[in-house]
């Protein structure tokens, strides 16, 4: 007999698997000038935000899926302002990347995630400086370093875009830990549209209009409705994935399901963009940026659990908090129903783990990932 909630929970994993590649692989492909050709990122990023925030408008406000937190004016300047401006940067620069260099170089470079986070954190005072990690760190760097010099296309325009969309979607995260956890405010993926989505469209309208749309002659552009339509849903229909995935499994797990996501999307790119071959020094350049990651995972799960006295029920209860939001108005909404459900997560079926992916339109947290690699970002 097959277990029905195991069976959905793989399901669940198997979406967000093939919608993150997915949305990675369209971007490339709609942007790329040997193909759809349409070389405007920040066109292609404002049309995903204004999707987002009109279909999260109607999930908040119209359809009452959740509820809206407590928003004020402080609240909003002070916290939804900043963290919006580095997380249209974060999009900005990794969706001019595709432009640049190939969607598996891109990957490869994904995996200093950690390094910029951990890097922002300690610069921001929310991290400590420790030897153990900062040497995890550095046999990250020099295995994307490694990776980058087996590159066949190395593109060093590219490459900055990548790496400065990559810190600016670390510092984001730094951002909405210390702002939003200091106003005790939490986001789940919906309330996250609902309230940052708009605000990035309005910071990302300013560079569209002084470089994009200069040069943007109507007559020569390739607008298909259809192709972008498609394209925003499929980047929607991620940060919901990603809202189920949450529910059911841990965040160990997300971060496994990633890595074997990265992988995947490094094979299907090369067949897909034949321009995207890889060597011998860039699988092993990204090797050893993995084990780096890995072993930094490995060190952050056993500092929650050393933290804790020997008691597995207080361990598994911290691992637990640590992992998880608390419930709280932000949460899935049920109207007229006092009652506790029967979902997936039990009595506490609203709480979410925290997990960053960097093709979603918008995750945001209210804690730093204990799991090293995203991703923002990163781009949509």
């Amino acid at each position: 007999m097959i277990n029905t909630s195991l069976a959905l929970t793989y399901l669940y994993l198997l979406m967000y698997i093939l919608l993150s590649s997915g949305v990675i692989l369209y971007n490339k492909w709609v942007l790329s000038p040997k193909y759809f050709n349409f070389p405007f990122p920040i066109t292609l990023t404002m049309v995903h935000m204004g999707f987002s925030g009109v279909v999260a408008f109607f999930l908040v406000r119209v359809f009452k899926v959740v509820a809206p937190v407590k928003m004020t004016f402080e609240i909003y300047a002070t916290c939804v302002i900043p963290i919006s401006a580095f997380f249209a940067s974060s999009l900005w620069f990794g969706n001019t990347a595709y432009l640049h260099i190939s969607v598996a170089f891109i990957q490869m470079l994904k995996a200093l995630m950690p390094v910029a986070t951990f890097v922002m954190a300690v610069a921001c005072g929310t991290d400590k400086l420790r030897c153990d990690v900062f040497l995890n760190m550095l046999l990250v760097s020099v295995g994307v370093v490694v990776s980058s010099y087996g590159e066949i296309h190395f593109n060093i325009i590219g490459t900055l875009y990548q790496v400065t969309g990559i810190f600016a979607e670390a510092l984001r995260l730094v951002l909405t830990q210390v702002l939003l956890q200091k106003k005790g405010l939490t986001l789940n993926p919906i309330t996250s549209l609902y309230y940052i989505a708009p605000c990035s469209f309005m910071f990302l309208f300013i560079p569209w209009y002084m470089l994009e749309q200069p040069q943007m002659d109507i007559s020569r552009i390739q607008f298909n409705f259809w192709i972008f339509f498609s394209n925003a849903i499929c980047a929607l229909a991620l940060n919901f994935s990603i809202f189920l995935v949450i529910g059911r499994t841990g965040a160990v797990t997300i971060r496994v399901a990633g890595v074997l996501k990265d992988w995947i999307l490094i094979a299907l790119s090369t067949v897909i963009f034949p321009e995207s071959a890889i060597t011998g020094l860039n699988i092993i350049g990204y090797a050893i940026a993995l084990v780096g990651v890995v072993m930094y995972n490995y060190l952050k799960i056993k500092d929650i659990r050393a933290s804790q006295p020997a008691s597995p029920e207080r361990i598994t209860e911290r691992v637990a908090k640590d992992w998880k939001f608390e419930k709280k108005s932000s949460d899935i909404y049920v109207p007229n129903d006092d009652s506790k459900t029967g979902g997936g997560g039990g009595g506490s079926n609203s709480a979410s783990e925290m997990i960053v992916d960097e093709e979603a339109p918008l995750i945001t947290s209210s804690r730093l990932s204990h799991i090293g690699r995203t991703h923002n970002p990163h781009p949509v």
